[in-house]
């Protein structure tokens, strides 16, 4: 006995399986990770508090005005473009060094405005960036020293048009 395939079944068996094939392609991809410090992992809005909680957990955060200088304006005329640069007079050494400096607007909705990761390479604890601010609020610069200390300064920012949206 001998089995023949017509043409028409060996098309729609090829047809079949490129639908397959198709449809494994455009099915869910990769689902994000809701790992720690993932945005993806974040409600619509985080407070203050919450997002200190989270990023330092219990550890004490000492006043550190003697060694951070937050350079950001008293009045901002647009929160959308808000100019901050942040310098911690701390030796960059490899024993004792600004690991990371933290970026925190109060009010914000999601009040983690940036993270900058430091070695001793870098030489100087020197960071800017422009922030978005929604309203008036205090911008806290955190530095997380190489042993875990935690220093922090904080300055009033006035903002006379809104930069957030939504």
């Amino acid at each position: 006995m001998t089995t023949s395939i017509t043409r028409r079944a060996a098309l729609r068996a090829l047809g079949w399986l490129g639908a397959s094939g198709l449809a494994a392609m455009l099915g869910p991809g990769p689902r994000p990770a809701l790992a720690q410090g993932n945005l993806a992992s974040l409600g619509p809005e985080e407070g203050v508090d919450a997002t200190v909680k989270r990023l330092f957990g219990g550890r004490p955060i000492k006043d550190g005005a003697s060694v951070i200088k937050l350079d950001l304006p008293l009045i901002a005329e647009n929160g959308a473009v808000v100019p901050v640069a942040v310098e911690v007079t701390s030796p960059q050494t490899p024993q004792s060094y600004v690991k990371s400096i933290y970026i925190i607007a109060d009010k914000n909705r999601r009040p983690l405005n940036a993270k900058f990761n430091l070695t001793p390479a870098t030489g100087l604890a020197y960071v800017g960036t422009n922030l978005r601010l929604g309203e008036s609020t205090d911008v806290r610069a955190v530095a997380e020293m190489s042993d875990g200390t935690l220093l922090a300064a904080k300055r009033e920012v006035k903002v006379t048009v809104g930069g957030c949206g939504g």
